[in-house]
């Protein structure tokens, strides 16, 4: 797997989504909403989540929150087209992981962010990251 830094943490490549662009992920200025951004990087997380998390587990013993997010937009976005949605996983810790994001289109950067993802039981209390989901993260 890749292998990078951001600002002096160690992040590792764990999933890429592509992503079509849709018309209405536009605005009134006639480019991608801000917002839409942010959904393009949690359609991205799920994934690499569902894929992370035996079936039978994820959304029913395990789950994830979020409690941060920011991004930074560098280009507009604008349909039509497909957004690479890379995701970058820092070292987990108890209960969270840092997750980082590169949106790009045709290889260029349109966006960047971060996420502080926090795992859950079923009772939506934070939960230890379980030995075999952490050593996937590793």
């Amino acid at each position: 797997m890749e292998e990078e830094k951001l600002a002096g943490t160690p992040k590792k490549l764990v999933h890429t989504e592509r992503i079509a662009i849709r018309w209405g992920d536009m605005d009134a200025m006639g480019h991608v909403n801000n917002t839409v951004y942010f959904r393009y990087m949690e359609q991205a997380r799920i994934a690499w989540f569902e894929a992370l998390v035996p079936r039978a587990e994820a959304w029913s013993s395990l789950g994830i929150v979020i409690v941060n997010a920011s991004c930074n937009f560098r280009r507009p976005i604008n349909y039509p087209g497909t957004v690479d949605v890379k995701v970058f996983a820092g070292a987990p810790g108890g209960a969270s992981v840092q997750t980082f994001y590169e949106l790009n289109i045709r290889d260029e950067l349109y966006a960047d962010g971060a996420a502080t993802v926090v795992f859950l039981n079923r009772e939506h209390k934070p939960l230890r990251i379980p030995d075999a989901i952490r050593s996937l993260m590793q």
